[in-house]
């Protein structure tokens, strides 16, 4: 039955699409639950089986009746079919244009006055040509592999209707959504087969093109060639788009980033010149990569990109006090250099070298000065490092080079004037393939490093603007002209009561927010904090502290997920039974004074520390026995506290001819460390003198000091790290050489009112002050 004469109700179901546009004669599926089928069934039953299709624009927000077309296809409902559980297939049949009128109803589902649409056709010579023009161009895209159905090409000639024949081309065309509908919304036949015949003629033209470049490069090349095949390919395209060629692309990228880079002038002429060479270097060859890679770091090096310093000194100050507690000398020379800044344009960025064990803040500092003046701030860690090329970078004439890692940093962090850390410049080494530590020499010289020039960049760099940040356990493994070449700030670690304040302001906040107690914070009182410093932690700085907090608030969020009351105090009580048996012992006040037993203070790259010395006797050969893994250092101090005592027997009550077969045993426990130093020769005195008269040192008594054969008391160094390990062990006097007092400045004010001090310059006065 010819569709003019089916009988079309005047309001029908709204069917919106949003993904296709339905054409007449088009057979097409859709896909719909039961409850959104409903407006299918009540078409069968009401309508005829027929619905309303329309393609809607993609606006959620407004008004229906605004988002759909005014034209759109009357549908007749072919098939329902169930697939799988409530899913519907429904097969619609493109029938006839309709206009969309008034909205009748919404709910359930839209309806929605229609008025077929009625076309005219007057045959003629136009409207016969351009159906027989439509037809040889699907021919011919046919052959171009064009896929069209079977049944379409059965019917095309047969087709002789300019309306039908329009329609049907044009569901087989790659039309964009709203073209199509500009198509369905031609009411004129012969209209749309002019655009029809627009359309489908570019089409052709493209597959011509397509098929002319795949037989031109396919006469270039052979079978074996396929990369060379697709390159071809690629060139055909961009040579019929009129586009540039990538290597052009990218010699033109380079060229652009050259000019806007503001090198210097000997700088750009060398990047001009290798560009030059790298234009006539064929792109498959491993050199080009060479050559592009260098131009790549000479144009994205920051040669006149700097960042502006931060000069308000009380935002510094403020921002140094919010990430680091006390550390006045440190922040002290931070503000030295802002002032200094804000005085004069230009300086030389200042070589500072944290020197201090682990845990007390070295790093961190680094991050917290950098964002006090507003700079990036760049880490490189050294330890390990034992290839110059690390530094300098490798020469460009090796496989594989590259910069060293400052100017790779620098290139990265894209700043000529970062705050730039140098990690554990002490853990330095070197061998056959040069010395690290020399590289340095010129990075860190201020007077050198405005002209670094490393191997692989093979052009100077202004280093002078980087502020440089050195960190260090212990001074000696660094190289004396590179020590030359910075300024010493120690940082000898934190008191009892200094820990207190950082583990309250600092790390009990960020463990809390990193265990997920954020919401639900339990309070650690300040003799539950006491309890881990003491009891669980035994350190110059705070990072077994933090460690340790984190363990007792890991165990607290452990208990919550498992239904406990939550803890809402952290007392001692609280914390022994989190963590058990406390760690450490107070090795003073536990022990009772004994003959021949007397406290010393050492000085440790991990901070200071307390050693006992301990002195016996036997008959036997005259002879001295050292244990406890002596160096030579200190076995030469116990050697000349022996001769001293022996050569002032008198001064101390002994008799000159007690030492005649007697064997004198020195023994420093914790016999698998290592020690060495002389600032334990006033100790081994002491033990000696104990020993030999017989009389108890006092426990709470340590002492630090190097002697001379003649009895006198040098200076020695770490006094501030020494104290801090004797407060932290109980003791309530320490000896020290007179030298050192001036040294007393450095320690805490509390350490110093809880401590007594008392400044020696003769062993004698030790000895008379410990037994």
């Amino acid at each position: 039955m010819p569709h003019a004469e089916l009988t079309i109700p005047e309001t029908l179901p709204l069917y919106p699409l949003k993904d296709m546009v339905a054409f007449p004669y088009m057979v097409f599926p859709v896909y719909q639950s039961e409850e959104e089928a409903e407006r299918f069934t009540v078409a069968q039953k009401q309508y005829d089986s027929f619905i309303a299709v329309v393609y809607q624009h993609a606006d959620a927000e407004a008004p229906l009746k605004e988002t759909i077309s005014p034209i759109g296809t009357v549908c007749r409902v072919t098939q329902i079919k169930r697939v799988s559980g409530n899913r519907l297939k429904i097969t619609l049949e493109g029938i006839n244009r309709i206009t969309i009128g008034n909205l009748e109803q919404t709910t359930p589902f839209p309806v929605v006055e229609t008025e077929v649409v009625r076309e005219f056709v007057e045959r003629g010579l136009v409207s016969d040509a351009l159906v027989q023009s439509l037809i040889g161009l699907l021919k011919i895209s046919l052959s171009y592999g064009k896929p069209l159905p079977d049944d379409v090409m059965k019917m095309i000639d047969y087709i002789d209707n300019p309306a039908r024949l329009s329609d049907l081309v044009a569901l087989y065309v790659n039309l964009p959504l709203p073209d199509l509908q500009d198509l369905l919304e031609t009411l004129d036949p012969l209209e749309r087969l002019k655009k029809v015949y627009v359309v489908l003629t570019n089409e052709v033209q493209k597959l011509q093109v397509n098929t002319e470049l795949k037989t031109e490069v396919n006469r270039r090349v052979g079978k074996n060639q396929k990369d060379y095949l697709l390159r071809e390919q690629l060139k055909q395209i961009q040579e019929e788009l009129g586009e540039e060629d990538p290597r052009n692309a990218d010699v033109t990228d380079l060229r652009k980033r050259i000019d806007e880079a503001e090198m210097p002038e000997e700088v750009r002429k060398i990047a001009l010149k290798e560009l030059k060479r790298l234009e006539r270097i064929n792109q498959a060859s491993p050199e080009y990569n060479v050559s592009r890679t260098y131009l790549d770091y000479l144009a994205g090096m920051p040669w006149n990109i700097s960042t502006i310093d931060s000069l308000d000194i009380v935002k510094a100050e403020e921002v140094l006090d919010e990430d680091h507690y006390n550390l006045k000398k440190v922040k002290e020379r931070i503000l030295e250099f802002l002032a200094v800044r804000s005085l004069k344009e230009t300086m030389k960025g200042p070589v500072l070298c944290f020197v201090g064990p682990p845990g007390v803040g070295k790093t961190s500092l680094g991050r917290s000065i950098a964002r006090s003046l507003g700079r990036k701030f760049v880490r490189v860690s050294l330890g390990g490092v034992r290839d110059e090329a690390e530094i300098r970078g490798h020469r460009r004439t090796y496989i594989g080079a590259l910069p060293g890692r400052i100017i790779k940093e620098i290139y990265r962090c894209g700043s000529n004037n970062p705050v730039l850390m140098l990690d554990e410049i002490d853990k330095l080494s070197h061998d056959f393939r040069g010395d690290p530590s020399s590289a340095l020499l010129e990075v860190l010289d201020p007077e050198q490093n405005f002209s670094f020039q490393d191997h692989y960049l093979d052009v100077p760099f202004d280093l002078s603007k980087v502020m440089f940040i050195t960190t260090a356990n212990q001074m000696d493994p660094i190289p004396g002209p590179l020590k030359d070449r910075m300024e010493i700030i120690r940082l000898a670690g934190y008191s009892g009561e200094e820990k207190l304040h950082i583990a309250r302001n600092f790390i009990i906040p960020r463990e809390i927010e990193e265990n997920g107690l954020a919401k639900t914070p339990p309070a650690f009182t300040e003799e539950g904090l006491v309890k881990v410093i003491r009891d669980y932690t035994r350190e110059a700085g705070v990072r077994n502290l933090q460690r340790t907090i984190g363990q007792v608030l890991r165990k607290v969020a452990k208990e919550i997920t498992q239904g406990k009351p939550l803890r809402e105090q952290i007392t001692p009580e609280v914390v022994a039974e989190l963590l058990g048996p406390r760690k450490f012992h107070n090795e003073v006040a536990a022990e009772s004074d004994r003959v021949g037993v007397v406290t010393g203070l050492a000085w440790t790259e991990t901070g200071g520390d307390i050693l006992f010395v301990e002195a016996t006797s036997m008959p036997g050969k005259t002879e001295l026995i050292l244990t406890g893994s002596l160096g030579e250092v200190m076995k030469e101090s116990a050697r000349a506290a022996l001769s001293y005592i022996q050569a002032h027997a008198a001064d101390f009550g002994l008799s000159g001819d007690m030492f005649e077969s007697r064997t004198v045993h020195i023994h420093v426990p914790s016999g698998a460390i290592p020690k060495d130093g002389p600032s334990a020769g006033v100790t081994m005195v002491a033990a000696l003198v104990s020993l030999l008269t017989g009389k108890p040192a006092r426990r709470n008594v340590a002492m630090t000091g190097e002697i001379t054969l003649t009895g006198r008391v040098l200076a020695i160094g770490g006094l501030k790290e020494k104290v801090l390990a004797a407060h932290r062990a109980g003791v309530t006097t320490v000896l020290a050489p007179s030298r050192n007092r001036d040294d007393l400045e450095d320690i805490p004010e509390n350490v110093r009112q809880e401590l007594e001090f008392r400044f020696i310059d003769e062993a004698a006065e030790a000895v008379a002050a410990v037994l």
